[in-house]
């Protein structure tokens, strides 16, 4: 279907800036330089609320994995040890399926969110997948004595919840974001995170020494605290404004924009974005199946790109110290090991905080891969000392406590890295990398790499850790040596980057190594946002399993021969000789 391009309004020259418009560097900083609203504040506050689900219910489990209550109502009888001081222990496939079957119900329930999402809207679905996961805190709360498996399903539902908001959730907030702040707003999703974990901890140490049940329920049934204030607060926010001009909603999107940028709908940098935003959405009107997420141009880099950069955030070998971490310290010598899941969760918080911040500061790229050496020597040092010095100690020795403290320590170091890096950032690079059409279905696609991988970590590591102990450690270095090579030859620069930029980026196959000093002249950018160069703009067809441009021309500048759009902006090289 011939569908004419959308009305354009130009992109403003330099010289026709607002004088607030400060200048970066040589260059206009036009709409990176607008300030931070309250309502981009209470929106990201708010819907981060996901990932607080996500992270208090991560640090829930391990501690009560060591309660005796729950070792007495869900455990197997053994005799008493010093191992299992109770009489009581969990089976490594028990414990394994306690923390693990969560992850298998984020799985499936990140990929059904994308698609649903697609039809029913960003905001509508939020409060949906929220009672889901209610459902499933009432169901652990509720099960009787030795009804273990009841509390695997339990959580396998309330997984079903968490896996949808893990896509949601960042899938909102890039969308609703302006430019200058988008990077730092979707790594509140993973700021939350670290505060529900360590939210948890607190509230376990609080109640692991009761006698009754409250010791577990009190911790499970506040997690639907949460989930409460989610889904009953996401009503009063608007939905996504990308998702609005999709569905015939242009002049409610223009107000969105405009409340959460701060400035008057007619300002420059509303009608520039709108315009681009406009063009996309007409030009994206109809059926698109869930696989040309996957065939569409340049789809399949990106989508394996990012379900890789989801599964090296999980082999970083963050959550073997969160899901486990409570077991894993109980012979340094602290009196309550849950001491040390609050120092960690503590920890985990202070420097998410810090990672916000850089995420708006610092380039992605650097970021990520600097960081990766840095978990790399973390890791190295912890299973150094730990399977050489820390196993073999006695209980209470000098050498126990000595090497238990620096294996403490350098697992603290390892977090500062991964709060600040790895773990907000991952989440806002995927959320940058795809185009409107397909951004659903591959940010679905990416997060369920994601929530396979965690079930991985959490059902086989105490397997792996009974056969191998701290050398385990290791296998996490080797992994963050594999994901400074992925990030460093294969991710591009997207931060400053409008969506539909970093789209362009990936089409020209601007080269990873270097992209942080790509620059659009201005001519390209009105290119993007008048002539339809990008993913979004392209009129594809179905041929069998996948799909191809119409060779049908350039139907009013909206499509362009493949190596044209490769082209254009390398001849013209920017306004100051730069790529």
């Amino acid at each position: 279907m011939d569908i004419p391009p959308a009305p354009q309004v130009p992109v403003a020259a330099e010289n026709d800036l607002p004088a607030t418009l400060e200048k970066e560097n040589g260059e206009p900083a036009g709409k990176f330089s607008v300030g931070i609203t309250l309502r981009t504040i209470v929106m990201a506050s708010l819907t981060a609320m996901g990932g607080f689900i996500f992270g208090y219910d991560t640090g829930q489990i391990s501690g009560f994995l060591e309660m005796r209550v729950f070792l007495e109502r869900f455990g197997q009888r053994t005799a008493v040890t010093t191992e299992h001081p109770y009489g009581y222990y969990f089976s490594n496939v028990r414990s394994g399926l306690i923390v693990g079957l969560l992850s298998i119900g984020t799985l499936i329930g990140c990929l059904i969110a994308g698609p649903f999402a697609n039809k029913y809207g960003r905001k509508w679905c939020i409060p949906v997948w929220s009672m889901v996961f209610s459902v499933g805190v009432v169901a652990q709360v509720a099960v009787g004595t030795g009804d273990w498996v009841g509390i695997v399903m339990g959580r396998w539902t309330a997984g079903l919840g968490v896996g949808a908001l893990s896509v949601l959730v960042p899938l909102y907030m890039s969308e609703t974001s302006p430019v200058n702040v988008r990077g730092a707003v979707v790594s509140c999703y993973q700021l939350f995170i670290t505060i529900g974990i360590f939210t948890a901890d607190c509230i376990n140490y609080r109640t692991e020494s009761r006698n009754d049940t409250g010791s577990y329920r009190i911790p499970m049934g506040v997690g639907w605290i949460w989930a409460l204030i989610l889904g009953i607060g996401i009503i009063f926010l608007p939905e996504s404004p990308r998702h609005d001009f999709n569905h015939n909603n242009p002049a409610r999107a223009r107000t969105t924009m405009s409340k959460f940028y701060g400035l008057p709908e007619d300002h420059v940098i509303i009608n520039t974005e709108c315009g681009e935003i406009e063009q996309v959405m007409k030009l994206t009107a109809g059926d698109h199946p869930w696989y040309e997420a996957i065939t569409g141009p340049r789809m399949f880099y990106r989508v394996a790109l990012a379900m890789t950069l989801q599964m090296l955030q999980q082999l970083s070998g963050a959550n073997y110290f969160f899901y486990y971490g409570t077991t894993i310290f109980q012979g340094v010598g602290l009196d309550n090991s849950y001491v040390t899941a609050m120092i960690l969760g503590g920890v985990n918080v202070g420097a998410t905080v810090v990672g916000v911040w850089m995420a708006r500061h610092f380039r992605r790229r650097e970021s990520l891969y600097i960081a990766a050496l840095w978990q790399l020597m973390c890791f190295l040092v912890f299973a150094s000392v730990g399977q050489f010095q820390f196993k073999d100690a006695p209980v209470g020795s000098s050498t126990a406590k000595t090497s238990g403290t620096v294996m403490i320590v350098f697992a603290c170091f390892f977090i500062v890295g991964f709060a600040t890096t790895w773990g907000p950032l991952v989440w806002a690079c995927i959320a940058e990398m795809f185009p409107y059409r397909y951004r659903a279905v591959g940010m679905a696609f990416a997060t369920s790499a994601n929530w396979f991988w965690n079930f991985m970590l959490a059902f086989f590591t105490p397997f792996i850790t009974g056969d191998i102990q701290y050398a385990y450690g290791y296998v996490f270095a080797g992994c963050n040596l594999a994901a400074f090579f992925v990030v460093f030859f294969f991710l591009i620069e997207s931060s400053g980057k409008t969506l539909e930029e970093v789209d362009q980026m990936y089409l020209l196959h601007v080269p990873p190594i270097g992209s942080k000093k790509f620059v659009f002249d201005e001519e390209t950018r009105r290119q993007i946002g008048e002539m339809g160069m990008g993913t979004d703009r392209m009129d594809l067809e179905r041929k069998g399993f996948g799909t191809r441009k119409r060779e049908e021309g350039a139907r009013g500048g909206v499509l362009q021969q493949e190596e044209a759009c490769r082209r254009e902006p390398v001849a013209r090289s920017g306004a100051n000789g730069r790529l």
